[in-house]
Formats: structure tokens, C-alpha cells, sequence
């Protein structure tokens, strides 16, 4: 199926067969019900512990791939028996009203004297968990189980007559049946005495008589176990069958049909139920002919390949003798049933008589007198088989009272399983086919169904009564061998040939062999790229060239065509594979390169665009009053955040150029000074003096000294002298422990002086000395300058300046950026408290506040000082 892509079909006989190949990467659904089917369609005989009471054809799909996706069942000719409830437990049985002693029904009191190796216990609970695995609902299993129990309790029934009038002896039983229906006691009485018949416009109530009461008992209980087995494969098809499959999207899927046929056992007597079963044998022994022995020695023929003729039996004869219309036994069989009046086996055995007296294989004791094996008016065709029942079991007659009954049953599985019996008594008119026709039709249709495959047989010996080998048991062996036609098959098989392709065939499947036919050939025929394909691998020997096929005599030959096709084709893959991946790799670069210059583009347009509204936007900044400050930058795209960022700090850079280019080297100075202001203090202080001129030197100012300016001028000038310094930094009145001092901070020392003494210098640190500086984050103007020589200085301008005037911001940026200038670096820290050293002590310096003190003032404490400073 796979190596061809080519629908298959296995006809077998034997279950064990049909397992082994479900098992082959069959989905767990498909042995579920193939062991639900066998539990309800297989029976115990003399001859088999679970012989296959009916015919069974499933479709296994696969898809393209080689897994299985689903399939379907059919089934053919179930013959009626009783199934055994005997491995239920306990508590169910008694749900069912059914006792554990099969000898107590009627139905299979014989089989349940057979003695048998199977376990009843564990193949119940197999099949419970199977219908459970496959889908069946708990109430559908439950329904099952009613039915048989039914069927079981029906064959229980007995009836008896009270002058003309038929009774059921025992009563107990029907109320038992309606309980497992589901339907009224009454209405199944009434089912099973009498019969609705319409006479013209009037409906009367017929009642039976005692044999047709137990004739129609027992066609009830058949009927139902009939359609209960056809419900389930119904059942188990809707749930395997193959759905929403297109080929389109999911390949081609194919199909491998396996074909389970009936155990074909010849009893003392046989009736109608095994002379159908014979029929399926022998129309698909015909195939089997057909197929293997007649086609394929007209094949050798027809391609010219020199062949010695097999001389076989066609039992297309046989067949004829049975389905031929009008003449075959079953249509002498049907116009017997069809017939007016009362109808016997033994009329329809005279019929036979008459129409088939002429034919070669049939015969009986009027035919053949002498013939002392046949029984006069009873047996036919060589005493295989006794016409009793015949008549019965081909019509096949339920009455329509029953299915009228079943209809009406308030389960609905049940119901379902009879729709016929909606129609009331008028509205049914027609007459239904018989089980002979049926099964002929159904016969015809298998085989068409396998013809149109391509069929691998299996053929099992059918066993003995005591079910093991006997001395002399290959003698009875042999007669099957040669009923099955398996000789001349062995021998067209070792004189023909073993497998036969047409050209084209074989070169697309092992052209890529030789160098000559790989990937074509250019050779005049494929004929001759065959030949030369098989001489390069020196098969010649073995093969043999027809009109349009190539003949191969051994299996060998194809195994080693085979071996050699699949390391070539590893190798055809490799390449493939070679070449697809350097195909993609190539699509892939080309998209890769392809994306990469659109991304360029891209970016290239959308940095000029985002330059060109850049432009747009500060083109007069010129000519604005704050040089384009206001105007909103546009929102650059992810790929220019950088330059954004670079852009704007130019143009931020050219902003501040334009306001500070006017200005004059003392203006500089101080620009620069608030900016080392801001860098240093930001956001940790509110008032850093930035919007007020800063003048730097206060102590010469007659606004904060009014009257002692002029002493600091003089002292100034001396220490200019003395210490040599450029320029002064920073001069300011302060408060240092309860004393009022003077600060000057020039480019190269810190003076603290002593206003009081005219500007005395009381203390001189160098700046190289300084390391940082410490202010708090209130008002109080608290300064601490540390030094290396941990002599830290302390000093306050809270109340030595003008009311409103804060100096920490003009001090601190002035200081740091004369540092920064001299490339120095010094520490700025805005804290609370004040952690210093003086005198190389260290000590903690806390600033308090105090509504009714006028000016700050220092007062000692244990850990250094406290700035006492007014304020709320």
C-alpha cells in the first residue's frame, strides 16, 4: 500500500490473522471494536472455542504518511444465536432477573454443556472496557445487556392451549420482558399471542396458534439479536469512520481492507445458515481463481510469455448453481416463499428437483436412488445439506405486531434500532427482500468491493472436533488443500513469476538504479531502458520482457531492487536535501539583504525628515527674544535618540553662548560661579542667591560695613602684600561661638579676622589645606570648612547679613569653582547634623531653632555644638 500507493485487500479465514494485522499501527479504536464485534458475532461450536458466526469486511484507512486515520465495518450474514451473559457479576445478573446456570435457558443449555478453555469472567469485563474505550455510553452497555437477557428469558417461554385459546404457562416471564423493554406487560402479551391482520378497510386481532406463538417467539428473539449486532457496527462506524479528510490538504489516504470470513465447518446436518456460509466460500474461492489462476495464466498469454497451461477446476459453475437468477437454488428458493398457500421444505426440495435435475453438480435422493447417504425428501447436493428450515428461515418473518412493540419502548436505543415500526398496520404493503436475496446481494458487492483492490490471500486448515492434530490428520488436510485450489495456485506461483510491473511502472520506481534510466532515459522505449536497467544489475537471468510488462521470476531479484533503490535513495535525498537548504539559505539572504536595504531607506528618510522639521522648526531662532527656548523639539525616531540627545545639548551649548558672549571677564567669573552653584546644589536647597548680583568682596561694601570698610581695605591690602594672593574670592561677616568675626577667602588662604580689632587676622588656613565643605539644608547659613589637620572651621552668616540675603549658594559656587579651575577637587556635603573636628577632636554640630532668640549663637554641648538660630 505504501511502496504503491495502491488500495489492498487481505481475504482471510481464521481471527487470529485478522489481529496480527489490525496490530499493525492500528489505533487502539479499531481492536476495541474488533473485540466487541467477536463477543456478539462468534460462537462456541464443536470444532472452535470462538468460531466466527458471520462475515465481517473492514476498511482501514491510512493517510498519506502510512498512519492509521480510521475505518469502516461491514458485516455479512450474522447467523442467530444466543449469547451468554456468564461472566457478569452477581448483582448485575440480578438486575437482568438471570440466573448463573447457562443450562437453565433453552436458547444455550447445549453450548453450555461444551466444555470450553475460555475464561467468561475476564472476557466479559474485555468487552465492557472495550464498548466503555470505543465510545458506548453506560446506558447504551446497560441497553445492551437488557436485550440479550430478553433474548435469553424469550427462549424460557412456554406456551399451552385451553381448548382453542393459547396461553403463556409461565406468566412470571412477561412481566419480566417488559421490564428489560421498557414497554407494558400487556402490550407484550399481546405481541406474543396474537397477530394485527387488515382485511380491506377492517383491522382484526388474530390470534396464534401454539406453533405459530413459538415460531414467532423465536423469530423475535433472532430479529432482535439481529438488529442489536447491526446497531453496534453502525455504532463503532460512527465513531472510526475517517471525517473531514480532504485530499486536498491531507494527501491522498489509502486503504487496506481485511476480510474475516466465517469458520467453514462441515456439520452432520447443515441448514440454511451454513449452506449461505458455503456460498461466501465459494464466490470468494471463485475471486481467488479468477484472480491467481485463470487471469494470470491469460496474462502470460496475452504479453507473450512462453507458458505451459494449468489445467484447474472453475467453480464459477458452482457459483452459478446457487445465485443464478431465475434457475439458482436461490431463486427456486424465493419463488417457493413467494408462493400462495401453505409452503413446504419438502415442496421446495421438489422444485430443486425439477429445475436442476440436468445440472452436473447437483443431486438428491429422487435423483440419485441408489445414493443410500441421502435421505429421501430432505437431503440435497451430495447430503451436505437438509432442506428443513429452509422455507422458514429464508422468509425470515417477523410480524409487524413485534417491531410495533419495540418501537414503542421508552428506551431509546431500543427504539431506534426499529424505525420500520412506526408504520401502522395499513401502511405496510411491501414486501421484504429474503435473507437469501439480501445475502446474495450483499455477496455481489463484497466482491466488487476486493476486485477493485489488489487481494493477498491467507488460507488456515479449519480444525477437528477434538480441536488438536490426530494420526492421519494430514490426510484431511489435504482434501482441504485441494478444495481450495492451493495446489495448482503453488504451482502457477513456481512456474510463473513472482511479480510482474508495467514499464513505466518499474522505471519510476527503480530508474534511479542505473546511470542510464536516472533521472530519464533517452533510450527509444521504456522497454529498452528496463532491459538496460536489469542487465547493469545482471538480473537478465531472471526475468522475462512481455508486450507491456516486465515478468521477475524470484522474490530475491525485487528484494535486491529494492535494496539497491533504497541506498540510492538515501543518497537522492542527501542531494535534495543539499540542494533545498542551499535554495533556502539563498531565499533567506535574499530576504535578509533585501529587509536590510529597506531598513536603510528607512532610516535614511526618517533621519531627514526628522532634521528637515528640526529645521523647519529653529530656523529664525535667531530672531527670537529667548533664542527658540520655547520652541518644542519634535519626537526623533528610535534610531536618532543619541543624536537628539547630541543636537540638543549643541544647541544648548550655542543658547548659553549667545546669552553669555556680551558679558565681561568680572560677569564671567560670577556666570561661572553660580553654574558651579547650581551643579553642586540643586534641588537640595531653596535659596541659592542666583537671581541677585553677586558682589563677592562684602567687607568692602559700605552697605553690610558702613563704617569700618576702610579697615578692611587697609588689612586687605597688607596681606595682599604679605601673602601675595591675586584677587579675593569671598568676604563676609559671620558669627563663630558667640563672637562676631569677619570671613575672607582669597585664591590662596581662608582669613578669619576680628572686626572688633580692626580686621585683625586671628587665623590663616591655605586652601590647599581645605578638603571640603559642609552646609545644612536649612536657613541658618551654617558653614563648616574641613582641613586636613582635622582644624576645622565653624562660622554662620544667619544674622551678619542683609534680612533675605542668602550667601551659602555664592560662597559654595565661588569656592568650587576656583577649585575646579585649579583642577582641585573639593568635597561639598549638605547634611544634618554636621559631622567635624576641631582642634583634632570630633565633634557634632546641631542647629536648633528658637522663636525669642534675635541672632544665632554657638553654645557648647558634650558631643560639640549646638547653633541656636532664630525662627518658628
Amino acid at each position: 500500500m505504501k511502496r504503491r500507493n495502491k488500495d489492498t485487500c487481505i481475504v482471510i479465514s481464521g481471527r487470529l490473522c485478522l489481529n496480527s494485522v489490525c496490530l499493525y499501527r492500528v489505533k487502539n479504536m479499531l481492536l476495541k471494536s474488533n473485540c466487541v464485534l467477536e463477543a456478539f458475532g462468534n460462537a462456541k461450536t464443536n470444532r472452535n472455542d470462538n468460531s466466527s458466526r458471520f462475515g465481517k469486511y473492514m476498511d482501514i484507512n491510512f493517510d498519506f504518511k502510512g498512519d492509521p486515520i480510521g475505518g469502516h465495518i461491514n458485516n455479512y450474514l450474522l447467523e442467530k444465536v444466543g449469547g451468554l451473559v456468564k461472566g457478569a457479576p452477581d448483582a448485575q445478573l440480578r438486575s437482568l432477573h438471570i440466573q448463573r446456570d447457562p443450562t437453565a435457558y433453552t436458547y444455550i443449555k447445549v453450548g453450555g454443556q461444551i466444555k470450553s478453555s475460555i475464561n467468561d469472567s475476564a472476557d466479559f469485563k474485555a468487552v465492557t472496557d472495550a464498548m466503555k474505550v470505543i465510545g458506548f455510553t453506560t446506558g447504551e452497555i446497560q441497553t445492551v445487556y437488557k436485550i440479550l437477557a430478553t433474548i435469553l428469558h424469550l427462549g424460557n417461554l412456554k406456551f399451552g392451549s385451553d381448548g382453542d385459546v393459547t396461553l403463556i404457562e409461565n406468566s412470571k416471564l412477561v412481566s419480566v420482558l417488559g421490564d428489560l423493554l421498557s414497554t407494558k406487560d400487556e402490550n407484550v402479551e399481546k405481541a406474543l399471542l396474537y397477530r394485527t391482520v387488515a382485511t380491506g378497510r377492517d383491522v382484526i386481532d388474530k390470534q396464534h396458534t401454539h406453533q405459530e406463538a413459538s415460531y414467532g417467539r423465536d423469530a423475535l428473539a433472532k430479529a432482535i439479536y439481529e438488529r442489536l449486532f447491526c446497531w453496534i457496527v453502525g455504532r463503532i462506524n460512527d465513531i472510526i469512520e475517517v471525517k473531514n479528510y480532504d485530499a486536498r490538504v491531507h494527501g491522498k489516504n489509502t486503504v487496506i481492507g481485511v476480510l474475516d470470513i466465517y469458520g467453514f465447518e462441515i456439520f452432520q446436518n447443515n441448514s440454511f445458515e451454513q449452506f449461505c456460509i458455503n456460498y461466501c466460500n465459494e464466490k470468494l474461492q471463485q475471486l481467488f481463481i479468477q484472480l491467481v489462476l485463470k487471469q494470470e495464466q491469460e496474462e502470460y498469454q496475452r504479453e507473450g510469455i512462453p507458458w505451459k497451461h494449468i489445467d484447474y477446476f472453475n467453480n464459477q459453475i458452482i457459483v452459478d448453481l446457487v445465485e443464478q437468477q431465475h434457475k439458482g437454488i436461490f431463486a427456486v428458493l424465493d419463488e417457493a416463499c413467494m408462493n400462495v398457500g401453505k409452503v413446504t421444505d419438502e415442496m421446495f426440495l421438489q422444485a430443486l428437483n425439477g429445475k436442476l435435475a440436468k445440472h452436473a453438480h447437483y443431486t438428491s435422493r429422487k435423483l440419485s436412488p441408489t445414493d443410500k447417504n441421502l435421505e429421501f425428501d430432505r437431503d440435497f447436493l451430495h447430503s451436505l445439506y437438509s432442506v428443513v428450515g429452509f422455507i422458514d428461515k429464508n422468509k425470515d418473518t417477523l410480524f409487524q405486531d413485534f417491531k410495533r412493540l419495540l418501537y414503542n419502548s421508552s428506551n431509546p436505543v431500543l427504539k431506534a434500532m426499529w424505525p420500520e415500526g412506526k408504520l401502522s398496520i395499513t401502511e405496510v404493503t411491501k414486501r421484504p427482500l429474503t435473507a437469501a436475496t439480501l445475502f446474495k446481494n450483499s455477496m455481489i458487492s463484497l466482491v466488487e468491493n476486493l476486485a477493485s483492490k489488489e487481494p493477498y490471500y491467507v488460507r488456515c486448515i479449519k480444525p477437528n472436533d477434538v480441536k488438536s492434530p490426530l494420526l492421519f490428520e494430514h490426510e484431511r488436510c489435504k482434501h482441504q488443500v485441494e478444495y481450495l485450489g492451493l495446489l495448482e495456485n503453488v504451482r502457477v506461483r513456481r512456474a510463473g513469476f513472482a511479480n510482474r510491473q508495467t514499464y513505466p511502472r518499474f522505471l519510476q520506481r527503480y530508474k534511479m538504479i542505473s546511470e542510464f534510466t536516472w533521472p530519464n532515459h533517452d533510450l527509444p522505449s521504456d522497454k529498452e531502458a528496463v532491459k538496460r536497467l536489469l542487465q547493469g544489475c545482471g538480473f537478465e537471468h531472471d526475468v522475462a520482457y512481455g508486450k507491456t510488462k516486465v515478468f521477475i521470476r524470484t522474490p530475491r531479484t525485487i528484494f535486491n531492487l529494492e535494496e539497491q533503490r533504497a541506498e540510492m535513495v538515501k543518497r537522492i535525498v542527501l542531494f535534495l536535501q543539499k540542494v533545498w537548504r542551499g535554495t533556502l539559505a539563498r531565499m533567506r539572504y535574499r530576504r535578509m539583504r533585501a529587509a536590510l536595504i529597506i531598513i536603510r531607506a528607512y532610516r535614511r528618510y526618517k533621519v531627514k525628515s526628522y532634521i528637515r522639521e528640526v529645521n523647519r522648526r529653529f530656523k529664525n531662532v535667531r530672531g527670537m527674544k529667548d533664542h527658540g527656548k520655547h520652541v518644542k523639539w519634535p519626537t526623533p525616531p528610535k534610531v536618532l535618540r543619541k543624536f537628539e540627545e547630541a543636537l540638543r545639548n549643541i544647541y544648548n551649548r550655542w543658547w548659553a553662548w549667545t546669552l553669555i558672549k556680551d558679558l565681561s571677564p568680572e560677569e564671567m567669573v560670577q556666570i561661572r560661579a553660580k553654574v558651579a552653584t547650581l551643579e553642586c546644589l540643586k534641588g537640595q536647597r531653596a535659596d541659592l542667591g542666583l537671581q541677585r548680583a553677586w558682589e563677592g568682596n562684602y567687607l568692602v561694601s559700605k552697605k553690610d560695613s558702613p563704617g569700618t570698610a576702610s579697615s578692611f581695605t587697609l588689612v586687605s591690602s597688607d596681606l595682599q602684600r604679605k601673602d601675595k594672593f591675586m584677587r579675593v574670592l569671598f568676604s563676609c561677616n559671620v558669627r563663630k561661638v558667640s563672637e562676631d568675626r569677619a570671613l575672607l577667602i582669597t585664591d590662596r588662604h581662608l582669613y578669619k579676622m576680628d572686626p572688633v580689632k580692626q580686621y585683625k587676622p586671628m587665623k590663616s588656613i591655605p586652601l590647599y589645606n581645605v578638603t571640603g565643605v559642609s552646609i545644612s539644608p536649612g536657613k541658618d547659613q551654617l558653614v563648616v570648612f574641613h582641613t586636613k589637620d582635622n582644624r576645622d572651621l565653624i562660622v554662620c552668616m544667619q544674622g551678619m547679613v542683609p534680612a533675605g540675603d542668602s550667601r551659602i549658594g555664592e560662597l559654595v559656587g565661588t569656592l568650587f569653582s576656583h577649585f575646579k579651575s585649579e583642577k582641585r577637587k573639593l568635597q561639598v556635603n549638605i547634611v544634618s547634623p554636621i559631622h567635624c573636628s576641631m582642634n583634632g577632636r570630633k565633634c557634632t554640630v546641631i542647629v536648633e531653632t528658637k522663636i525669642n532668640q534675635s541672632q544665632p549663637d554657638f553654645t557648647k554641648s558634650r558631643s560639640g555644638y549646638i547653633l541656636s538660630v532664630p525662627g518658628n
